[in-house]
């Protein structure tokens, strides 16, 4: 189980307190974006949703959804109403995000469709991706100052939605050398359990770490692990990639685990902006 010790307490209207992640690598450029990742604590859903559900999708009372998006902003230092939200469909597609797409998802229908990653230049357009138990990818370019937020499942991490976010910021003239990365908070390989249909695909991974055959017809899959090593192949220093080692299914108590619960659950969500 996580010691509370390591998630970041902030406190906001006076008694109410907000528990985050953060990446370390990525609090290094504190003074250019803001980014966190969230937990199940400081928000005010209820049962299987508490506290801090972030998703509309999961049954939850808006007004709820809208109170923990308020919080969650307060606390990491961004405008909730100006939120782009990913529409998650396990794919590749990753979107460059404008100034016309502030709010879209929060507070005005988006068209941001069958979208697993977002990518921006603009300063003060914070970028949200959902996640319980899947990868949350978190990615800054600090030559060209460009963030990217990116869901990255076993079907992502297959498309290689990782990579692909490195070519698209290599597009952009970025140095690949200088970009960082943070793998955040989500289930670890030791509970990530598939079967051999889903293993097929990982058999280029088959080194009894990323992916171990347990003999018994299943196989335990550290899409972690994978991630980091095709975004090595693509560039990136592996000393400018954090892997957090917090487990979603490990600490369901404060993170949110499809697989832990049954999808009886709410959504957790990455957060990530430049400063103004």
């Amino acid at each position: 189980m996580i010691d509370e010790k390591r998630l970041t307490q902030i406190k906001i209207d006076n008694d109410t307190t907000v528990s985050v992640i953060k990446s370390k690598l990525l609090s290094k450029f504190d003074d250019k974006i803001v980014h966190g990742f969230s937990t199940r604590l400081g928000g005010v859903s209820k049962d299987h949703l508490s506290s801090m559900n972030l998703s509309f999708s999961r049954g939850d009372e808006r007004d709820n959804v809208l109170e923990n998006h308020r919080r969650f902003a307060k606390a990491l230092g961004y405008d909730e109403k100006k939120l782009v939200f990913s529409d998650q469909v396990h794919k590749d597609h990753i979107r460059i995000c404008t100034e016309e797409d502030a709010g879209k998802g929060i507070i005005i229908e988006s068209d941001i469709k069958e979208t697993d990653g977002l990518m921006t230049e603009v300063k003060g357009l914070p970028l949200i991706t959902f996640f319980a138990d899947c990868v949350p990818l978190l990615f800054y370019a600090p030559d060209i100052n460009t963030v990217a937020a990116v869901h990255s499942g076993w079907k992502g991490t297959f498309l290689r939605i990782g990579p692909k976010t490195v070519k698209l910021f290599r597009d952009r003239n970025a140095d690949i050398s200088k970009l960082i990365c943070y793998i955040g908070p989500s289930i670890c390989g030791g509970c990530y359990e598939i079967g051999p249909d889903t293993a097929e695909n990982f058999m280029d991974f088959n080194d009894g770490i990323i992916l171990r055959d347990n003999h018994n017809g299943k196989y335990n899959l550290s899409l972690q692990k994978a991630i980091r090593k095709t975004l090595i192949k693509e560039g990136m220093k592996e000393e400018n990639i954090e892997i957090s080692d917090i487990c979603t299914a490990c600490n369901s108590d404060i993170l949110f685990s499809h697989r832990k619960t049954n999808g009886k659950r709410g959504n957790l969500a990455a957060v990530i902006m430049l400063k103004q």
